[in-house]
């Protein structure tokens, strides 16, 4: 095992293709955070109703689960970097577009064109990524590679926001495209690096069939359902939340859990190489119901940066794990259809938490939301076990692929 260890930590990683997609991947998610904040104001400028404004950000959501399983099979007829070339143009074009919506509809049409090109985007930027990661440290890969989505997180909706505030909806939105537009510049960079053979690109990749769900990437992807049900509440209550009860550093929690997430990544990517799966998702699984149980219990605003603290380390450690295990579950060729099953599920968690948990927060309050969340987390650890128990032989790595549970 030393042995093994001592040789894995010895391949390469920070190769230019690998910087280059990480860059870009960042520079993607910086494009649309800033538009979370700053979309319903401008929805609400053009004399959109409440309603209407839910409908602007539930469409994206939508046309983005509905076009990621087609993404494997448009792999068997285009080439993988221009699909992600034109996933990212979209994106920088919709976005750019958004100024000239004259009314409400056409704004949601946009709206569900950029979705469409999102979705696209992030599953072959993702699995882009990880033909340039070496297969004995993917998973400390995985980690880097979602530091940039971190930092996007933390600074994209105060960047949307100061923007807004310097110029108006128009310069926000110009701005958000040429950060999107230096995305595909980054991109464009990038070279395949493929797994097939020596050469760029395979000569015969195996068709992929249309998959709603791809079987083998099923428990990961229902961990992440979890997860997503879980970090639905949080984003959606935990800011009223505070201010019911009386906590004045809201903004900090976000980023000291944003910061947590970014540091905790190389420790646990390099966990996940090493012992496998189970080594990350038990341990910090724990951690995070630990800070659910801090922000119920919280009293002032040191134990409220300690839940966020907590609840940071545990989102960041697990997310990219759970990734990283979807994509060795399966072939080079069928990495398309894991990613699709692993992101829509984590969406359905996250938009049908945030309407699950608010029917919650109405009825009881918005303490009762992240009760909800431990029994989340719970059943995630429950099944994890469950899954564990079964398939208790495997316990070594294969020549190929890292043990689903050590």
């Amino acid at each position: 095992m030393t042995g093994q260890i001592h040789t894995a930590s010895k391949v390469k990683l920070w190769t230019r293709s690998f910087i280059f997609i990480m860059i870009a991947n960042g520079l993607l998610f910086m494009a649309f955070e800033m538009l979370l904040p700053t979309l319903p104001l401008f929805v609400s400028s053009i004399g959109g109703e409440a309603s209407q404004i839910g409908l602007v950000t539930g469409i994206f959501t939508v046309s983005a689960i509905l076009i990621r399983p087609f993404a494997g099979i448009l792999t068997t007829k285009f080439n993988k970097k221009l699909l992600l070339m034109i996933g990212m143009a979209i994106c920088a074009l919709s976005t750019g577009l958004y100024y000239l919506s004259s009314d409400i509809w056409i704004l949601i049409f946009i709206r569900l064109i950029h979705g469409i090109g999102f979705g696209l985007a992030t599953i072959y930027i993702t699995t882009i990524a990880a033909e340039n990661m070496p297969k004995e440290r993917m998973g400390e890969a995985m980690g880097y590679f979602g530091v940039g989505e971190t930092v996007a997180i933390s600074l994209g909706p105060v960047l949307g926001i100061s923007v807004l505030h310097w110029f108006d909806f128009n310069g926000m939105f110009w701005s958000a495209m040429a950060i999107s537009l230096l995305a595909i510049l980054f991109a464009g960079f990038t070279s395949r690096k493929s797994e097939f053979s020596n050469d760029n690109e395979p000569e015969t990749v195996p068709f992929s069939k249309f998959k709603w769900v791809e079987k083998r990437v099923l428990l990961p992807s229902i961990l992440i359902l979890m997860t997503g049900i879980a970090a639905g509440g949080v984003m959606s209550f935990t800011t009223l939340y505070a201010v019911e009860k009386g906590f004045h550093l809201i903004a900090w929690f976000f980023f000291i859990s944003a910061a947590s997430g970014l540091l905790v990544r190389v420790i646990s990517g390099k966990m996940f190489d090493r012992y496998g799966a189970g080594v990350v998702v038990i341990p910090f699984g724990v951690i995070t119901i630990a800070g659910f149980i801090v922000l119920i219990a919280a009293q002032n605003d040191l134990q409220f940066l300690l839940a966020g603290f907590l609840y940071g380390s545990g989102i960041g450690a697990i997310f990219p794990a759970l990734m990283t295990w979807c994509l060795n579950l399966v072939e080079v060729y069928e990495r398309e259809n894991a990613m699709a099953s692993f992101f829509n599920f984590f969406d359905f968690g996250l938009g049908g938490g945030a309407i699950i948990l608010g029917i919650v927060a109405e009825a009881f309050s918005y303490q009762a939301v992240y009760y909800i969340a431990i029994v989340a987390y719970l059943l995630f650890l429950l099944i994890y076990f469950i899954s564990a128990s079964k398939k208790r032989g495997i316990i070594q790595k294969s020549n190929d692929k890292v043990s689903t549970f050590h």
